[in-house]
């Protein structure tokens, strides 16, 4: 059985290889975002119930989830924020498994894919920069959340910028393939992910350690 998964992730054709690997990961990050979802609302509910709940992620006066829940932006629709990742998850995992099984995706599916996780992505750093400067607390479940968008979303782009579902022009799209091939993208997301926690570290290091 693992011979058989090692060599489904080491295939000899790289194109097939990478496009597992792609969908692994959105596959991994959806999942952690749909956990992550679950928690929040129900946490959600236990504020709404009582706003001075003591949660499970309330750890410190930093890394709590309660203060994080209370403000204006946990449901800035009118409704938990989380509430949305339990519908749109659900639907990244879809396409995740359907990719590791090998499915082709129409180029318009992805291109709308591609532009509905952009919105969430933004919406997602937009809610940790809120956290970060205006809170002054920091989410536990919802730095996972903010983690793994940024993991899918590379891993979508990814894939988007190698089957050309992003209708770039032609001189656009050859230097995004040029960017991916030599992995700029994933040294990128990586640069990202360490300043988000280097910022993290600087401001609220003396309180986490």
């Amino acid at each position: 059985m693992f011979h058989k998964i090692k060599d489904y992730f080491t295939h000899e054709d790289k194109k097939l290889r990478d496009d597992r690997w792609i969908f692994l990961s959105m596959l991994v990050g959806a999942i952690g975002s749909l956990i992550a979802a679950f928690v929040l609302s129900v946490e959600a509910v236990e504020l709404a119930k009582n706003s001075h709940a003591v949660l499970s992620c309330n750890f410190n006066a930093v890394l709590n989830c309660g203060a994080v829940g209370v403000h204006p932006s946990a449901h800035l629709f009118g409704f938990p924020n989380s509430f949305l990742g339990l519908i749109a998850e659900p639907v990244v995992i879809t396409v995740a498994v359907a990719g590791l099984a090998g499915v082709k995706f129409p180029r318009l599916f992805m291109f709308v894919a591609q532009i509905c996780y952009s919105l969430g992505l933004i919406f997602a750093l937009w809610l940790f920069a809120t956290s970060y400067f205006v809170i002054g607390a920091l989410c536990p479940w919802c730095l996972l959340v903010t983690a793994t968008t940024l993991f899918v979303w590379f891993a979508i782009t990814r894939y988007n910028i190698r089957e050309n579902n992003l209708y770039l022009s032609p001189s656009v799209s050859k230097w995004a393939h040029r960017w991916v091939e030599k992995s700029y993208d994933k040294a990128l997301l990586f640069t990202l992910v360490s300043l988000l926690v280097g910022a993290i570290v600087v401001k609220y290091g003396n309180a986490l350690f």
